[in-house]
């Protein structure tokens, strides 16, 4: 009996070990981002790009204050609500105590340079598509943004929520290397895949969540309920958006609609970062959105 409960203890602490070891935060060597440089104007595109300032800027900033990522927009979901950190240069109240690597590290790995996981509420998933030269010019461009003291406020997560190291297996169940819309696109419907996936995170809002919160690749851009619990995101497939290309790319560029309606809610800041970039993204975008599947196919 004895050697029987001694077998037990040590496969229990055998599953214990491959169980830590498989939900351990990943993290980006710094060997990996050797040779890259980078260029502080192309990464004000990137920054747009990334919707940085829809969650990091202060409630209803405007104009310049945009660029200053004091925090504190409180984002709720099912699983608690979450609470943008303070993410400007300051060297206490934010990451200006960072290197190049624990920002990757941060974006494509969803890890703290503590070593600790952050919640996917950052949508770490669809950074880790983006390329590491935007990375790089995005961090140059970050070295020149203004800091804030402001201090970063506590997430309200209860238990079981709260347990970081369970968000390892969420991301066993959830990272994935590869673009959602597969196939053979052009140049054009490529860009706009990447800006949509990878950087612009359309899908985060834009597409269901199953039980624990993983977004529903068989659903991608299909609409989703508001997090907030009031109405619908609404489906970006080709079927339910009937704009035309151009009719998409004014609308990401003025918030006006072809039937002169206005963008809501947190799609205004999102149109804000749009209407940086070049016109030829914003056609990008509206591009790729015409090769979505249908919604429920």
């Amino acid at each position: 009996m004895r050697s029987f409960l001694t077998y037990l203890a040590a496969l229990g602490l055998a599953v214990l070990a491959a169980g830590l070891l498989v939900t351990r935060p990943g993290v980006v060597p710094e060997s990996a981002l050797a040779g890259l440089a980078g260029d502080p104007v192309a990464g004000e595109a990137v920054f747009w790009a990334a919707g940085c300032a829809s969650c990091h800027a202060a409630e209803g900033a405007q104009g310049e204050d945009r660029l200053i990522l004091s925090g504190g927009q409180r984002f709720a979901s099912d699983f608690g609500t979450f609470v943008a950190p303070n993410i400007s240069p300051h060297p206490d109240a934010g990451i200006g105590e960072w290197d190049f690597a624990d920002f990757v590290t941060a974006l494509q790995e969803g890890t703290s340079p503590e070593g600790r996981h952050y919640y996917p509420a950052f949508p770490y998933t669809a950074y880790r598509l983006a390329e590491r030269q935007d990375l790089a010019d995005l961090w140059a461009f970050w070295q020149g943004l203004p800091p804030s003291e402001v201090p970063s406020l506590a997430h309200e997560v209860g238990f079981p929520f709260s347990i970081r190291r369970a968000v390892g297996v969420w991301n066993l169940l959830n990272l994935q290397d590869d673009f959602a819309l597969a196939g053979d696109l052009d140049a054009e419907e490529a860009r706009g895949r990447y800006l949509v996936e990878a950087l612009a995170h359309c899908a985060e809002c834009h597409t269901p969540r199953d039980a624990l919160g993983g977004l529903d690749r068989s659903a991608w851009m299909a609409g989703a309920p508001n997090p907030s619990g009031s109405g619908t995101i609404p489906a970006l497939t080709p079927d339910r958006l009937t704009w035309s290309v151009g009719e998409i790319a004014a609308y990401l560029n003025d918030g006006f609609t072809p039937d002169f309606d206005s963008a809501g809610g947190h799609m205004v800041s999102v149109i804000r970062n749009m209407a940086m970039l070049p016109e030829a993204d914003r056609l990008a975008i509206a591009a790729y959105l015409k090769t979505l599947p249908p919604a429920g196919e």
